[in-house]
């Protein structure tokens, strides 16, 4: 789910990297070419002229710079069993906007979630994720559908995380487009996962991360730093309880991730809080679907009256 914070507005990014590196060489090249001319001049003129040209350098290879985040492979804590829960997503301020369910099926170590938002307004978020519980969670595959007036754009992404196969459909200007790229995927890709893994990480452990596919169209790797907040209190009719509250950061790399910092484009936090204990189980959820949307808020339904 969290995928969806970081779709769509990569693109944008995107547009001003090159830009950004064509510069950073222009800057280099013309300040290299201005030091020639006037290498005449004082020695003091010389040394701010070397300064200057260090803080390009630095500048550039700032921009430049790799992700340095590692991942992390979630063990299994809690082994995942049956279950189908109902759920409802709402604005911040309570209006609800579309109902969902979420259903999952174990055959031994191989486990398969459903989940599906189905909006007033006609609209479709349906994800299904295969994935492995044996010692780690290992995603097999997902299935992303979005559609309808409430994304800014549909979108339908299925990933073969065996082959690291990922094909994307998507509508741009009324034409249906397609692509199909090969990644090296790592042993830790979330994608669909997000829901599993908050409930089997240790919460004293100061942060976890986990790689998850985002379709921009184009297929790229993100990671995301899971980071606990602590325990915060809730209650469920008579019942108090506390839930481990984790925020969600979107971690984008290299030219791309210094862009989105530096242009103020980041993806926005997504917040979980999970009931802890035996028998972990998601409580609430705030963040956006899709990239430039509201913070909407998923939490369990109650169910009506006979």
């Amino acid at each position: 789910m969290c995928s969806k914070g970081v779709n769509q507005f990569i693109d944008a990014i995107d547009a001003c990297t090159q830009t950004a590196l064509q510069t950073c060489r222009a800057a280099l090249l013309d300040h290299g070419a201005d030091y020639a001319h006037h290498a005449f001049r004082k020695e003091r003129q010389h040394s701010d002229s070397r300064s200057s040209w260090i803080a390009i350098l630095l500048a550039c290879a700032a921009v430049l710079q790799p992700n340095a985040l590692l991942a992390d492979a979630i063990p299994v804590r809690h082994t995942e069993g049956l279950m189908h829960g109902f759920l409802v997503l709402r604005t911040l301020e309570g209006k609800a906007l579309a109902d969902g369910q979420m259903t999952q099926d174990a055959q031994g170590d191989r486990v398969k979630t459903h989940l599906i938002f189905r909006f007033k307004d006609g609209s479709l978020y349906e994800d299904t994720a295969v994935y492995s519980q044996r010692g780690t969670f290992r995603l097999f595959s997902d299935h992303l559908i979005q559609k309808g007036p409430s994304f800014k754009q549909p979108v339908d992404t299925f990933i073969d995380a065996s082959t690291g196969q990922v094909k994307v459909h998507y509508n741009e200007q009324g034409k249906e487009k397609i692509v199909a790229q090969r990644l090296d995927l790592p042993p830790d890709v979330a994608n669909g996962l997000l829901f599993t893994l908050v409930k089997d990480i240790k919460p004293n452990v100061p942060q976890t991360t986990v790689s998850i596919v985002a379709a921009t169209p184009k297929p790229r790797l993100v990671k995301l730093a899971i980071l606990p907040q602590g325990e915060e209190p809730f209650t469920i009719g008579s019942f108090r309880h506390k839930a481990m509250h984790y925020v969600v950061k979107a971690e984008i790399g290299g030219v791309t991730g210094f862009l989105a910092r530096l242009m103020g484009k980041q993806p926005a936090d997504t917040h979980v809080w999970v009931l802890g204990g035996e028998a972990p189980a998601f409580v609430k959820l705030e963040g956006p679907l899709y990239v430039g949307g509201p913070i909407w808020r998923i939490q369990l339904a109650s169910a009506g009256l006979f």
